[in-house]
């Protein structure tokens, strides 16, 4: 292991956090900067303060001291049952990366267990004590069979009617509006923009210049009566939608009168056809992803594996700067592949920054490629919520960076390494010998990889470094002051797998690189307030998805600990030490038992709703007379259009008036313009009516 070179690199990657932290301490304080940094906050109270003092120019560490203060109920308030998941797997990787193979393995095992029944205990206490959640009453029908004779909406109703006449309620079509529907999301949000604008200016309409041109631009005419306001509104968002009807679906949102009801009915098989009346519990009513719904269920096992054949593919394409990277790593086989630097490497810093700094950096560079690509893998996939796209997102950019930062790394130097992959691997027994001796090899990699991506892409996280260069542009370019910036909900789909991945590369580097344990509990040290931070004052919560994560984090971790046995296995074969490799075996063993009762003891209650709590919840809500009162929200919470009538009124079925076209909506291309329906009735939505894609 070079160590000068680690050292340069860590050098760089610690003075690069010490000034980003104290450029984040000083711009947090400035009143400019209030909407970067507090946009949470900001949604909650509007106050601002102007006070001038020397206090905002000069570094502190009061954000550490109030992110240790915040209690857990305090965080879950803010950032929401999943904010505290997230946070509950970085106190997780605290602790199992302070201890020594046994010891790591049941320190690990306990805590797993401790978490996973402490998470589950959570989960279903946020169930109990949330406020109503329409998704609890709610099923999602796809796949609805097509009759020529009726309807859509007349064969859900008499579905239901027949089969589920006691517990059936109402339900709700779903349809596809096409360009005109994303127009008028489009023209609704500029409306709220512009009155937002006009209500926070206080200024007659003037001109104002361009930063970098010095043109005077007319400035938008300000409404002076909210009547003025309220009547452009409603001229943007016209009831017909400019004339132009909408296609219905093949789907539907059901509502039942019991949560109970709608569990049973989201799990059970409708038809002898499994293709047919598929249901499923609805998500919660801004989680749903409106364009994918639209998607024929006959297609989605098509899209599951044309979007895994691409993300392996992706995956296969990006090995290209993985073997560049690792080229990069060694200065023989840098030079021989580009012989003008043979000069400057010889100087002793110019050959450790290219060989210890910046192949980490180039590797982190290309890897902000990756969760884009995946999150539109996953949004082709089909999922019909927000929450599960980010979910299958999460699973794939994990894959991804475990195999192409570790597994990679570990067997690849060039491409003519990875040919002779498949020639050291001669059997299964040569894999962890394999590890043994590689890992070592690449430990100042994974050293530099911790500093650059962990240390450094925490302090990118704590500057919000693009929506600071988009407020820099609107303020000091365009001078357009007062102007939120869009809210921003966390992303768990990014940096969940970091977590995961710096924990893997903890566990299986142990054994081996001891020494790169203290660079790990520093960075999740630093991650435990800066995302604690974060949540307290940047991110909102804007759905729930009930510390679904978490499986996929124990999983993980099972998986660190078996890796790490394995290497543990071949560390003792090359030493010829029979005797440990006989104790490590039912160590193995014993992790796969442990993972199996997990799954049976707690996996279940991720899975699946407890049928005694939703029937405790139904019977309460009957004694203290709720019940009615749900049931009229219900029909408003999952309001695909915006547009309302205020004469509009609610029974307990609804008897659409709709005329399908002839043809089978099912098999028309989303592009083409199928029968045009239109409902009979409008609702003003009570929990907010989601903006369809």
């Amino acid at each position: 292991m070079n160590l000068a070179a680690l050292g340069t690199s860590a050098g760089i990657n610690v003075a690069v956090c010490v000034v980003v932290f104290s450029l984040y301490s000083i711009l947090r304080k400035q009143p400019s900067q209030v909407t970067v940094y507090f946009g949470r906050r900001l949604s909650i109270d509007t106050r601002k303060s102007n006070k001038l003092c020397l206090d905002r120019f000069v570094p502190s560490a009061s954000w550490i001291v109030k992110a240790w203060k915040t209690t857990e109920d305090e965080l879950l308030t803010t950032g929401g049952l999943d904010g505290v998941v997230f946070m509950r797997i970085i106190v997780f990787r605290l602790w199992t990366h302070c201890l020594a193979l046994y010891v790591i393995t049941f320190s690990a095992c306990v805590l797993l267990y401790v978490e996973y029944k402490r998470i589950t205990k959570m989960r279903l206490a946020h169930i109990t004590g949330s406020p109503l959640n329409p998704s609890h009453f709610t099923v999602v029908v796809r796949a609805i069979p097509w009759s020529p004779e009726e309807s859509y909406c007349d064969s859900v109703r008499k579905f239901f009617m027949r089969y589920h006449e006691s517990s059936y309620l109402s339900h709700q079509m779903v349809y596809r509006s096409g360009r005109v529907q994303k127009l008028m999301s489009n023209a609704r949000k500029m409306c709220k923009i512009l009155k937002d604008v006009s209500i926070e200016q206080k200024h007659k309409p003037g001109l104002y210049h361009c930063g970098f041109c010095g043109a005077h631009s007319d400035s938008f005419k300000i409404l002076s009566h909210e009547s003025e306001s309220a009547r452009g509104k409603s001229f943007l968002i016209d009831d017909g939608y400019g004339g132009k009807r909408k296609k219905v679906c093949a789907a539907a949102f059901v509502f039942f009168k019991t949560r109970y009801a709608a569990v049973v009915t989201s799990q059970v098989l409708h038809s002898s056809n499994p293709m047919q009346w598929v249901t499923q519990l609805a998500p919660e009513p801004h989680d749903v992803y409106w364009s994918n719904l639209w998607i024929p269920y006959g297609q989605l096992w098509i899209r599951k594996i044309a979007t895994l054949v691409a993300a392996v593919a992706f995956m296969l394409v990006f090995l290209l700067p993985v073997t560049i990277v690792q080229g990069m790593t060694h200065a023989d086989k840098l030079q021989k592949t580009i012989p003008f630097l043979e000069g400057p490497l010889k100087r002793k810093f110019i050959s450790q920054l290219l060989t210890g700094y910046l192949p980490s950096v180039v590797l982190i560079v290309a890897f902000y490629t990756v969760p884009p690509i995946m999150m539109l893998i996953s949004t082709l996939e089909g999922s019909i919520s927000r929450s599960g796209r980010k979910k299958s997102a999460c699973f794939k950019i994990l894959y991804f960076t475990i195999w192409n930062v570790f597994v990679m790394n570990v067997f690849t130097g060039t491409v003519m390494d990875t040919v002779g992959i498949i020639n050291k691997l001669d059997s299964v027994k040569g894999l962890p010998a394999q590890l043994a001796s590689a890992i070592p090899a690449q430990a100042k990699f994974f050293m530099t990889y911790v500093l650059s991506s962990g240390w450094a892409g925490l302090a990118c996280e704590l500057m919000q470094l693009y929506p600071l260069l988009c407020n820099f542009i609107r303020r000091y370019i365009f001078r357009m002051k007062d102007w939120a910036i869009g809210t921003m909900s966390f992303p768990y789909h990014t940096e969940i797998p970091r977590l995961l991945l710096f924990g893997f590369i903890g566990f299986t580097c142990s054994i081996m690189v001891p020494l790169i344990l203290p660079f790990l509990l520093v960075y999740f040290t630093l991650a435990y307030f800066i995302y604690r931070n974060q949540m307290i004052n940047v991110y909102i919560t804007k759905y729930e998805t009930g510390g679904h994560f978490w499986p996929l984090v124990h999983n993980t971790v099972i998986f660190s600990l078996v890796m790490m046995q394995i290497i543990a296995l071949g560390v003792f074969g090359l030493r010829q030490s029979p005797v440990s490799s006989g104790f490590t075996i039912p160590l193995v063993i014993f992790t796969f038992l442990f993972n199996q009762y997990c799954r049976q003891r707690f996996l279940p209650v991720f899975k699946n709703h407890v049928a005694e709590i939703l029937i405790d919840m139904d019977r309460e809500d009957d004694k203290y007379g709720r019940t009615e009162e749900t049931h009229q929200q219900l029909h408003a919470a999952y309001c695909q259009s915006p547009s309302t009538s205020p004469d509009s009124s609610m029974t307990g079925s609804y008897h659409h008036q709709e005329e399908d076209s002839i043809q089978d909506p099912e098999n028309v291309t989303p592009g083409k313009e199928a029968s045009q329906v239109s409902p009979s009735w409008s609702i003003a939505s009570t929990f907010g009516a989601p903006e369809p894609i």
